[in-house]
């Protein structure tokens, strides 16, 4: 699956980062030295500068183990490396920092560039592709036919009573879902209005989800467990690659949302698998949203009542 080339960078970054990070606590002002800058008026804060390094390192160890399944270890190191001589080439034009600091990115940050893409690159195809091949997925009508609620009611049976609003989650700590949840809670109302039942999907096992949906008021919903993301393929829903995780957008909104107060929790189920939501009738699928990014909204009211008017 990965390369032997990326664990002996990974290794070496994780060598880098522990000697690097370890002289920089010890001599705090060496380096100020041998750059010919004047020492800092708070050399402590330098030291920390180290311990973060240091700790960098211990990151990139672990991911030496698995590249490719600890993909977002090395994402976050190239985002530091990467911002890093931003903050630099800032405070350069600034004068606060002298030219020769830049020596220091050249081998801190630079030279890791090209490899580190190189992993995150093989990661997105890795799991673009599915990290090992599986079956193929089940017809949606025949998945429905076999995925059960709470009640022991099966998907399909549901629908012929009622149009449901299935609503796929990731997993319990997300920030994204504790958001939909939220979101369910605060637009259940104008959802059943319109003759739509909202069914949950998750991957936790039966009580974790219960208690967990019980803190928004929506255990009494339909819900169905699929740890083994029988029916997340049936729909079509694929595993994210880095930049619909990770990327710009996500973080703004996860930030959004953090301070919304959705915060986050443990991992509970699949931590790459996308989310998603479907109107479903008469085991017919009438409108699918797939997010393309973790960090998405759908407006589930709007959703349900769109089909009222079709």
């Amino acid at each position: 699956m990965e390369a032997p080339w990326m664990r002996r960078v990974l290794l070496a970054a994780a060598a880098y980062n522990l000697i690097w990070g370890g002289l920089v606590v010890l001599f705090p002002l060496a380096w100020f030295d041998w750059l010919g800058a004047p020492h800092p008026r708070y050399p402590g804060i330098w030291q920390c500068v180290g311990m973060i390094v240091g700790v960098y390192g211990l990151g990139y160890a672990i991911a030496a183990r698995d590249p490719i399944r600890h993909w977002p270890i090395v994402l976050v190191g190239l985002l530091g490396k990467i911002l890093g001589p931003l903050g630099f080439l800032f405070a350069w034009q600034r004068g606060e920092l002298p030219g020769s600091f830049a020596w220091i990115l050249l081998s801190n940050d630079l030279i890791w560039w090209i490899p580190f893409v190189a992993i995150l690159g093989r990661a997105a195809r890795v799991h673009a592709e599915g990290d090992q091949p599986r079956a193929a997925a089940l017809p949606p009508l025949q998945a429905m036919a076999r995925a059960r609620t709470q009640h022991g009611t099966t998907l399909l049976e549901l629908s012929h009573d009622r149009e449901l609003l299935l609503v796929f989650l990731r997993h319990r700590g997300c920030t994204f879902c504790r958001e939909a949840l939220a979101d369910l809670r605060e637009q259940r109302s104008q959802i059943e209005a319109v003759g739509t039942i909202p069914v949950i999907v998750h991957l936790s096992d039966a009580a974790r989800a219960e208690a967990w949906l019980d803190e928004y008021g929506l255990a009494d919903l339909p819900r169905i467990a699929d740890p083994s993301r029988e029916l997340y393929a049936s729909f079509d829903l694929q595993r994210g690659g880095p930049l619909a995780l990770f990327g710009p957008k996500v973080w703004l909104r996860g930030l959004r949302a953090a301070l919304a107060g959705h915060g986050l929790g443990p991992l509970d189920g699949d931590g790459l698998q996308m989310p998603g939501a479907f109107l479903v009738r008469d085991g017919k699928i009438r409108m699918a949203f797939r997010h393309r990014s973790a960090a998405d909204r759908p407006d589930y009211a709007r959703l349900a009542a769109a089909m009222t008017k079709a």
